[in-house]
């Protein structure tokens, strides 16, 4: 990968990385400073800061949608929403291409008849669907979108929804979506499967590249949607002003979506979806902590959207939210936001238009949820009511395969892979003056650290612009110090950090030095000997949710519990599923991205370094992957010098897009990252 160089700031080869490794390192305890916590899940300070900036936005939100009073005030906020939650997917497609709808094999059921079917989105994105006809029925009918939720066959996991649906006199559409069923972007066929699972695997994979590339996988997911919709408009026996949509989980997430943005859908049924992202924010990790980052986009907290936006965008449209009591998506936030967007439609006279029905049970989209849903559908299609739902007989997965060989890629050579598609937006959106690290960082959101005061912890809660330290004890060996403090800032954060020094600290000349796992342990110690024999002072931190800060639990997927099976160092970093992705996924929901919060906390090391230690020369570097932050830290913070060791190098946002690098660090997931370097 390349590396980017500053005009304005020195770069400087080190190489004192090659002092020998003999010497005696101290004990573990010399770099410990926070008493280990039990094993297992719990609130730690950097969750509790997450959930708080949550909540902060959230209430703004709230006071906003509050103020609504007329039709005129509503729409003005609509057309607000709509173009915050376009710029959260980076748009979309502005070019209906051909359909090229092929119908590749037909089962007769009793009633009616399911079609397969295969039709492009965009040119060479083949979208695998099966098509549920009523058999005998006149004229044209009204017709259902059912997008799937998480489930690694796809569209046959919905069968017997569809079945329902088309029993009751519905036509229905239920289509793969990308990474799942049919349509595996990243399959093995030695091995007969992803090379990370059908469920969530491969949208994280995807989803966190396409953030780099300044977008969100939603985009295309929504755009298949859309064309799934232009394909039923096709056919003679649509009725076009008869257009519903209901999905569950991640089906209710494309319906919500969907429904926001699709006028022509005149009846939204999301299912096990709609609740309050404050309340993600904090139970992610412990219920739900696959990475998933099309349902993440950009901001959605931040610019005041959140799911009660998306049922704004739907007004005055029906719209029924089908929720769980015993949900992930917490049941209080389905309720919260079902009640502000009722009171709205009842505000302006729509009140049989909206309405919600709770189960008693988990995540899925149970039959007491699919009555009362189909109720509501039935009710806004002018079909009659009926007072039970048909019995179903789900077929095999390979009875409703669409594809000779069961995976689109395969059946179609010429096919496009969407990693194809997001590299291709990144080159097509690139701006014209691309935005600068630097002017991210000191823009909105930016806690103006370079004003905080330095001062003594007296044993009270940081205040949010006050760095508080407190000594943690001292310890030393082959003649060097090593200092332990204790930083208290951002109103709750800790920040553990060592000075390790010679005989007389406080130096002139301040190295900033970190890893992957956080500040220097004992591994590291011949390191830290070569830094001070080359006439350095070092301090190390652990930045918010690494080192000690990091939460000592392993996230466990409910899907694909066999991402948990890894030491914990790996398994808290997995890009796949891990308490460090869920950290990153909820910085991005409230705007400021964790690369950002990383750069917050060096800033706050070398304010307490000049502050306290008396250093006026401050350097920094990092090993491994790390140099990623201590590269652009020094970019960004003015008086940091960056100290290269031999073969450092940053991540490259763009190489990573450009040769669509499927594994990288998700700390370093950053939004339009392509387009800075």
């Amino acid at each position: 990968m390349t590396r980017t160089r500053f005009a304005l700031l020195p770069l400087v080869l080190f190489t004192a990385y090659r002092a020998p490794l003999y010497a005696q390192a101290p004990p573990p305890d010399a770099f410990t400073i926070l008493e280990r916590q039990p094993d297992g899940p719990r609130i730690t300070p950097y969750l509790t800061y997450q959930i708080d900036m949550a909540w902060k936005q959230e209430d703004a939100r709230r006071a906003r949608f509050a103020a609504i009073r007329t039709e005129a005030d509503l729409l003005r906020v609509q057309g607000e929403l709509r173009t915050k939650l376009l710029n959260a997917l980076g748009g979309l497609p502005t070019e209906k291409t051909p359909l090229n709808p092929q119908t590749t094999g037909r089962i007769q059921m009793e009633g009616y008849h399911v079609e397969k079917l295969v039709f492009e989105s965009v040119p060479g994105i083949y979208v695998t669907a099966l098509v549920y006809v009523p058999d005998n029925a006149p004229g044209k009918r009204p017709a259902v979108l059912v997008p799937c939720g998480h489930s690694s066959n796809g569209k046959a996991y919905y069968q017997a929804l569809c079945q329902r649906l088309v029993s009751r006199g519905y036509l229905v559409i239920c289509w793969d979506p990308i990474g799942e069923g049919e349509r595996s972007q990243f399959w093995d066929a030695s091995a007969g499967k992803s090379r990370y699972n059908l469920i969530c695997g491969e949208h994280a994979i995807l989803g966190n590249l396409a953030y780099l590339a300044g977008t969100n996988l939603a985009r295309w997911e929504v755009w298949d949607g859309i064309r799934a919709l232009d394909y039923l408009l096709t056919r003679p026996d649509v009725d076009s002003a008869r257009i519903s949509i209901t999905g569950t989980s991640g089906g209710g997430f494309q319906a919500a979506l969907l429904g926001a943005l699709d006028t022509r859908i005149k009846t939204i049924v999301p299912s096990c979806y709609i609740t309050a992202l404050r309340m993600r924010v904090a139970n992610r990790i412990f219920e739900d902590p696959d990475s998933d980052p099309e349902q993440d986009p950009y901001g959605m907290l931040s610019a005041g959207i959140d799911h009660a936006g998306l049922l704004l965008l739907m007004y005055p449209r029906p719209v029924f939210i089908a929720a769980a009591v015993l949900d992930f998506f917490p049941i209080d936030g389905a309720r919260q936001a079902y009640r502000e967007i009722d009171a709205l439609y009842r505000r302006l006279g729509h009140a049989d238009r909206i309405g919600m029905t709770e189960g008693y049970h988990k995540h899925n989209y149970s039959v007491e949820n699919q009555v009362a849903a189909i109720t509501f559908l039935d009710r806004f299609n002018d079909l009659a009511a009926h007072a039970a739902l048909p019995v179903t007989k789900d077929l095999d997965d390979a009875a409703v395969q669409v594809t000779k060989t069961g995976q689109v890629l395969m059946d179609h050579p010429q096919a496009r892979n969407v990693t194809d598609e997001i590299r291709d937006y990144a080159k097509t959106h690139r701006p014209a003056q691309a935005p600068t690290l630097r002017a991210a960082y000191f823009g909105a959101g930016y806690p103006a650290i370079r004003e905080w005061v330095v001062a003594p912890f007296k044993g009270t809660s940081a205040a949010p612009n006050r760095i508080l330290w407190e000594a943690a004890g001292t310890s030393s060996a082959d003649g060097i110090t090593i200092d332990k403090y204790l930083l208290h800032h951002s109103g709750g954060l800790l920040m553990p950090l060592l000075h390790v020094h010679g005989a007389r600290p406080g130096g002139p000349k301040t190295l900033i030095w970190f890893s992957d796992r956080g500040k220097a342990g004992a591994d590291d110690w011949p390191a830290m000997k070569a830094f001070v024999a080359d006439g350095y002072d070092v301090v190390s931190f652990d930045a918010r949710g690494l080192g000690e800060t990091r939460m000592p639990y392993t996230a466990i997927s409910i899907d694909d519990p066999s991402l948990a099976q890894k030491d914990f160092d790996h398994a808290y970093v997995s890009p796949l599923s891990s308490v460090l992705a869920d950290y990153v996924y909820n910085s991005l929901l409230t705007g400021r991205p964790y690369m950002l919060q990383l750069i917050e906390d060096v800033e706050i090391a070398s304010r307490f370094s000049r502050e306290r230690l008396g250093a006026t020369e401050v350097s920094i570097t990092a090993s491994g992957d790390a140099f990623t932050l201590a590269h652009d830290a020094a970019g960004v913070l003015p008086g940091l010098r960056l100290v290269a060791g031999e073969g450092a190098h940053p991540i490259a946002w763009s190489e990573i897009v450009e040769k669509k690098q499927e594994i990288w660090p998700v700390a370093y997931v950053y939004p339009g990252g392509a387009f800075i370097r």
